[in-house]
């Protein structure tokens, strides 16, 4: 049985692309010229599909996210040599929650002092998230003069490892230092639903979500 797309796209997307290893986080993709591009991120089973594999039991593991882990080679082939016991899947389970939960958390310690700032915080963000959608989004110039090009792949990567975790980190920001928000902005974040709902259709594709709110790039100076 093989890993679907929707686990793929789920384990990819709420690790952004990094090892899940603590002392690791290792960005696993390259974007090159000339469309190389690859990753290095391998999914690993936290047991071993096979009863006598790497934490192997005798029903075997599963193909799916509640199973993997996302780790960097090194890692990867680090924990499944090791000596039996050396990395138990409690341990890998830890790893990923923790460092799921560190992605989806993040922004939310951050705090400023000024509601400029605060803007100049989201418009970085935002405006990271834009150059992606322009350079190899459905609507680029790449994507629109040549369908067969492999903008479509980078695309799909770059949401999963850039724009989803850009977009959680400026819901994150906002609410920790919703107090600094004026009523336009208040207003706007209310409508900023695009986020949550773009998430959901990249990890399972929506016939309809929210589009991106162009007030929400008014209200906070971009």
């Amino acid at each position: 049985m093989a890993i679907s797309e929707a686990d793929i796209k789920l384990l990819w997307g709420r690790a952004a692309g990094m090892c899940s290893r603590p002392d690791c986080r290792a960005d696993l993709t390259r974007i090159v010229e000339g469309g190389k591009n690859y990753n290095l991120g391998e999914m690993a089973h936290v047991i071993a599909r096979s009863p006598s594999g790497p934490r192997g039991n005798n029903a075997g593991g599963t193909d799916t996210y509640d199973n993997l882990i996302l780790l960097c080679p090194t890692h990867h082939r680090e924990i499944d040599k090791a000596p039996v016991g050396l990395f138990p899947e409690e341990l890998l389970h830890s790893w990923k929650k923790e460092h799921e939960d560190r992605i989806h958390k993040i922004g939310l310690e951050q705090r400023f002092s000024t509601g400029n700032h605060l803007a100049q915080a989201i418009g970085a963000l935002l405006a990271e998230n834009y150059a992606i959608w322009k350079e190899f989004g459905p609507k680029s110039e790449v994507a629109e003069r040549d369908p067969g090009s492999n903008a479509y792949r980078v695309w799909e990567l770059r949401r999963l490892d850039r724009i989803l975790p850009n977009n959680r980190r400026v819901m994150n920001l906002i609410r920790a230092n919703q107090h600094l928000l004026n009523a336009e902005q208040t207003k706007a974040f209310a409508e900023f639903a695009h986020a949550e709902g773009f998430e959901q259709h990249v990890f399972e594709r929506l016939d309809y979500y929210p589009l991106f709110p162009q007030s929400f790039s008014k209200a906070f100076g971009q």
